[in-house]
């Protein structure tokens, strides 16, 4: 999927330099907008093994419950400062 985006940006860019017109920005809010939701799709993604292999761990040990917890949480702080720069972007 990632080479896809890759591919795709590698397309473009040539395009939009050979214009003689000047390229719109992306307004901040914008940009901000789609790091949160970047991060927020990160955090799922890196979630999605971690939660997998934490339930599999408590399922053997109980006493790994609080590790598991915080190994699970753990990614959504990406999301938490990912949301700082909303509020620093003015």
């Amino acid at each position: 999927m990632f080479e896809a985006i890759l591919a795709s940006v590698n397309t473009i860019a040539p395009l939009l330099q050979q214009t003689s017109e000047p390229v719109a920005a992306i307004p901040p809010k914008a940009a901000a907008a789609l790091a949160v939701g970047l991060a927020a799709f990160g955090a799922g993604y890196a979630e999605r093994g971690i939660g997998a292999a934490a339930v599999g761990a408590i399922a053997e040990d109980q006493d790994l419950f609080g590790t598991g917890l915080i190994m699970t949480v753990l990614p959504e702080t990406l999301v938490i400062l990912a949301l700082v720069v909303v509020f620093v972007v003015p």
